[in-house]
């Protein structure tokens, strides 16, 4: 149905695909790894239509074709469903479904919104989603945003011949089992009217799911796997040219922090209703993990630490001092720093390079007399690529441009670089191939080591128990249990799993 056949993309200074065979059949599910940087992105967007390559063939049914677009890519029914969600959130479910394709449903210059809302839930049923059409999209779940998605990918099937091919790009990222095994059943069901391209940094997804996979490094494909004999360290270590670290959270790495140096502590804190009572207190270079079901209250707690909301009761003390006045900028200028889970959206400035990301906490330091002292930031940011190997072609490079991986790099950069030493992880390796994960783990423990305190909200159980040294598993907003982490002698998922539900 889709073929790429030799085909090349270069940006200045990086040769980021370099002669691309790639082949979807009728009705098959593809996957796609490869480490952050590898090209997925690129190559995902070539396919699309949303970048255009420079040499080598795309064709369609056999038919060689150039898309310059996306919506040229959609009249030839190839659709995407972006990691990061493309749904406008001011506007309703049935806006989004119909989103620059509103004509059927314009009369006289205005919109017959019975008719539209009828046709969203005919798109609804395919995904089994049972929500109103005129449902204003902000008020959904991730999960149902992410069907949504799908929904607005399967109406070209009304406005195309033949089959779909359709682009999941990391669509698991942030879903809970439940709603993995959902969307899982729902591609299956699918398969008889759409082929799918599934990305995933998870390898067993990948392998449950894909007929074949894809392995992308350094832009090129190192190989096809047949996704009934896949093995998931085999594909580790073609994706990565290495065999896998066998102490993959470093835990031969964790040592003991400071018991007599306190850097945070919260005292009977309530929060809007979502943190009951929370007591807690953060030493010099510990790693406490905040464990707990979507919803129990994790995020809430670490947002009002980095004062994005003020506690409704309590206390919050940094240093033995209280907290007055809460407010993010406060809590930067008290060395207190956060990296969210939505990195793109809160955790990088898109469309600044990558030195100007890098000390956009710190300007104090790098301005005189209302003059940026430029040469100090790229001496700084340069610095920082070298100690943390992010891959990029030079300071300047647009940090909007990057891989997830890199871009988290620079987001922990610009904390680490301006002394932070409360630190504040939200789904730090959330949407990290096996390869930038390593890195990230590395940069914990480096942290760590240095005297810095971290509160971490992880991807899995067992990061957060390979990771940290204190366990606080949370509840409908309550610490219902605490755990110590000790290397040898660290609780198992069981364990933690009867407290969090």
């Amino acid at each position: 149905m889709f073929e790429l056949r030799n085909v090349e993309k270069r940006y200045p200074g990086v040769h980021v695909l370099k002669g691309v065979d790639f082949s979807v059949g009728d009705g098959e599910i593809v996957g796609l790894v490869g480490e952050n940087g590898a090209g997925k992105s690129t190559l995902m967007k070539i396919i699309y239509g949303a970048v255009q390559h420079d040499a080598g063939d795309v064709l369609v049914d056999g038919e060689n074709v150039h898309f310059r677009n996306p919506r040229d890519a959609m009249k030839r029914g190839i659709g995407m469903v972006y990691q990061e969600q493309s749904l406008i959130p001011n506007l309703t479910v049935m806006e989004n479904i119909f989103l620059g394709f509103e004509e059927p449903f314009v009369y006289f210059g205005s919109i017959n919104w019975r008719k539209m809302a009828a046709a969203a839930r005919k798109q609804l049923e395919k995904v089994k989603l049972n929500i109103s059409p005129s449902t204003l999209t902000s008020k959904l779940t991730f999960a149902q945003r992410q069907l949504v998605e799908l929904a607005k990918v399967l109406t070209l099937e009304e406005r195309t011949e033949g089959k779909l091919v359709i682009l999941l790009d990391e669509p698991t990222s942030v879903l809970s089992k439940e709603e993995i095994d959902l969307l899982f059943t729902l591609v299956k069901e699918l398969r008889r009217r759409a082929s799918f391209i599934f990305v995933s940094h998870r390898l067993d997804e990948i392998i449950e799911l894909s007929d074949r996979i894809y392995v992308l490094k350094d832009g090129v494909v190192v190989d096809t796997i047949d996704g009934e004999t896949a093995n998931a360290a085999d594909i580790q270590k073609k994706m990565v040219g290495r065999d896998i670290h066998s102490q993959y959270y470093r835990e031969d790495r964790q040592s003991s922090f400071d018991k007599n140096n306190v850097l945070l502590e919260l005292e009977h804190v309530t929060i809007a209703g979502r943190g009951n009572d929370v007591s807690l207190a953060l030493h010099a270079g510990e790693v406490i993990a905040l464990l707990g079901v979507e919803g129990s209250g994790r995020e809430p707690i670490l947002r009002t630490i980095f004062g994005m909301q003020k506690p409704e009761k309590g206390t919050i003390k940094i240093r033995g001092e209280p907290v007055n006045a809460f407010s993010a900028a406060r809590s930067v200028a008290h060395g207190i720093a956060y990296v969210p889970r939505e990195r793109k959206i809160e955790g990088i400035a898109s469309g600044m390079n990558v030195f100007e990301n890098m000390t956009l906490s710190q300007m104090k330091n790098y301005s005189w007399g209302g003059i940026l002292k430029v040469p100090s930031e790229r001496a700084l940011a340069r610095d920082w690529i070298h100690r943390l190997s992010v891959k990029v072609p030079s300071e300047n490079t647009d940090c909007g441009n990057l891989s997830g991986g890199n871009q988290q790099k620079v987001v922990l950069a610009k904390w680490r670089s301006g002394g932070s030493d409360i630190i504040l992880l939200d789904h730090p390796t959330r949407g990290l191939d096996i390869g930038a994960k390593e890195d990230v783990y590395d940069m914990i423990r480096d942290m760590s080591q240095d005297g810095v305190g971290i509160i971490l909200v992880a991807d899995t159980l067992e990061e957060a128990i390979g990771l940290s040294h204190t366990i606080a598993v949370i509840r409908d907003g309550e610490i219902r249990q605490w755990f110590t982490c000790l290397p040898g002698s660290k609780p198992s998922p069981f364990d933690l799993i009867q407290h969090m539900v």
